[in-house]
């Protein structure tokens, strides 16, 4: 297991360096103008400024200069400081959002963290174990609920069940709220009498001992937790239904029933770890999925995370801010795999990974 770990993350940097090689040979289909918007934070007011962007960053150079440059960075012959360089954190300049990419990321993606670590449980929980359950009772009232539940779900869009229970919740009902946080609590924090330890608005608040603050950031985290939570269900439900039926068809579990176990412990102790295998590459990109924003969630809500951030830079044709992203994800993306595989040892030992 150790060896395979370490292997696995000597690959990342490799795996790294394809991803932003794709994503800047992406970039040589637009013309040396096109991409010294990689490099500026005004507009130039003139075919000169252009030039000289062009020329400093070796946008009229081969493509392997270009990549180098764009990646290094390159240093200011009079300060000496150095401009650019995705290895030193530097994505470019939002023009979107008048600030360095990096800070928009710093500040998004703990919205998006703290949005991710309330919706993996019940996201996870409930649709696996309902997926045994059906498995478990096979063609009886549960069953036949759960793949009515999975059918529904699965053909939701998810931004018609978020408007749904925006207008019921919210517009009807009026309790749960739309966005991150009230403003009353946005005013607590300019303050300075909140202490902001992890920037995850509902850690901070219990750190802090404000329940009123916590309770106010989980009614703007409900909504979006049940709309990403019921859209993951169906399809964990019918997955997790698949395998589990899969599973206890098996020879091992039809023995293990023969020796005399409790059906209990045949379900938790035989069939279901080994029917989990298949599931933890599912969950393990459920959460990926959460983690790189989930783009039309936070828009339907108006949660100021990644992914609503990159939908506004999107829409607004900034590149710059739309490469930073993508290379983030895919850092993401890279570390969740890694993880996903580690899972495979820890879920069934009988998964060789030395």
């Amino acid at each position: 297991m150790t060896n395979y770990i370490i292997r696995r993350v000597l690959l990342v940097p490799v795996l790294l360096f394809g991803v932003t090689l794709i994503i800047f040979g992406m970039l040589q289909f637009l013309g040396p103008v096109e991409r010294s918007a990689l490099y500026v934070r005004d507009f130039p007011k003139n075919e000169n400024q252009i030039a000289g962007i062009i020329k400093r960053y070796g946008l009229d150079q081969p493509f392997y200069k270009q990549y180098w440059i764009w990646m290094n960075g390159v240093k200011d012959p009079v300060t000496g400081e150095r401009e650019g360089g995705i290895l030193h954190g530097d994505f470019g300049y939002s023009r979107s959002q008048s600030q360095p990419v990096a800070n928009i990321i710093k500040t998004r993606f703990p919205n998006t963290l703290d949005l991710a670590l309330w919706t993996v449980f019940p996201m996870l929980s409930v649709g696996i174990w309902l997926g045994v359950q059906a498995a478990v009772h096979q063609n009886g009232f549960i069953d036949q609920a759960a793949r009515i539940f999975s059918i529904v779900g699965t053909s939701f869009p998810t931004f018609v069940f978020g408007l749904l229970i925006l207008m019921f919740f919210y517009a009807k009902l009026g309790w749960f709220l739309p966005g991150k946080q009230s403003n009353w609590v946005t005013q607590e924090i300019m303050k300075g009498t909140f202490t902001q330890y992890t920037k995850l608005l509902t850690i901070d608040a219990l750190l802090n001992g404000r329940l009123d603050i916590f309770w106010d950031a989980m009614r703007h985290l409900v909504l979006p937790i049940l709309t990403l939570s019921y859209i993951t269900w169906a399809t964990f439900v019918r997955v997790t239904r698949s395998s589990m039926l899969e599973t206890l068809r098996m020879e091992y579990v039809t023995t293990a029933r023969a020796k005399g176990l409790k059906e209990r412990d045949v379900i938790n102790k035989h069939a279901r770890p080994n029917a989990m295998l298949t599931i933890a590459t599912m969950a393990g990109m459920s959460v990926v999925g959460l983690l790189g924003g989930v783009v039309i969630t936070e828009t339907v809500f108006n949660y100021p995370g990644i992914g609503s951030a990159a939908a506004e830079a999107a829409q607004q044709l900034d590149v710059v801010t739309t490469l930073g992203f993508a290379i983030f994800n895919g850092l993401i993306l890279i570390i969740a795999n890694l993880v996903v595989d580690i899972l495979y040892g820890v879920i069934d030992p009988r998964v060789r990974l030395d």
